[in-house]
């Protein structure tokens, strides 16, 4: 991913086309990742988690975080190390807690094992808080 530091309105058609189309990527990949983990969950037999809203709410989360927070902004002057370096975490933490729990869950799709009862409990509080942790990096960034 190319770090930008021109503002959107002085970038070329070419890059601007280039910067959605890697952003819709994304997107689609955290969406990805939360249709895994809802599989999973259902898989669970736990009834709060059987629904078609349920899932299509796990995906919207997914492809928020994966939208908003792997792709941070360009920090300004104004803003402070500690600050950047907050949002940034946030960012790397999420995306490594959302994207293990995601592979966690495929291995147990595949496998066909629910390693523990808590186990896709687990999992989905995991990957929920990974994209939250991402959502909120990506909010951060962009509020300056």
């Amino acid at each position: 991913m190319v770090r930008r530091t021109k503002h959107w309105s002085e970038r070329s058609a070419k890059s601007k086309i280039a910067h959605v189309i890697e952003r819709v990527g994304l997107a689609l990949t955290g969406g990805a990742c939360g249709l895994f983990v809802a599989a999973y969950l259902v898989k669970s037999n736990i009834n709060l988690f059987g629904t078609d809203a349920f899932a299509f709410g796990m995906m919207a989360l997914g492809a928020a975080g994966f939208y908003l927070g792997i792709d941070l902004p360009p920090h300004s002057q104004n803003q402070s190390a500690t600050k950047v370096d907050t949002v940034e975490l946030l960012s790397a933490a999420g995306t490594f807690l959302a994207a293990l729990e995601s592979v966690a869950s495929v291995v147990a799709i595949i496998t066909g094992d629910i390693f523990a009862p808590e186990a896709p409990i687990a999992v989905g509080i995991g990957w929920t808080a990974g994209a939250a942790m991402q959502i909120a990096a990506g909010v951060l960034a962009r509020r300056g």
